[in-house]
């Protein structure tokens, strides 16, 4: 890496997804006001509510709304009210 290029503050950070508890380092500059300590070395963190290892589109969980079929569906209930 090119010397002096990188912010003062730019340090291994630990971010820790809520969710499922997953733990992962990674360089960062965000400001962090609590610590953890992985394998005896001190760690900013950032909690985070979703990550990567959570989200439903990452992990295959995100379900597929058959939007076409409801369409069809509302329009054969009530599509026809103003015909008469």
């Amino acid at each position: 890496m090119k010397k002096d290029i990188h912010p003062s503050n730019y340090r291994e950070v630990a971010f820790k997804d809520m969710s499922n508890e997953e733990v992962f380092i990674t360089r960062s500059t965000v400001a962090a006001k609590e610590t953890i300590t992985i394998d005896g070395v001190e760690y900013p963190l950032v909690k985070l509510e979703i990550t990567s290892s959570s989200h439903p589109f990452f992990t295959g969980k995100q379900k597929l709304v058959d939007t076409a079929g409801r369409v069809d569906k509302f329009m054969s209930r009530y599509g026809n009210r103003n015909k008469k």
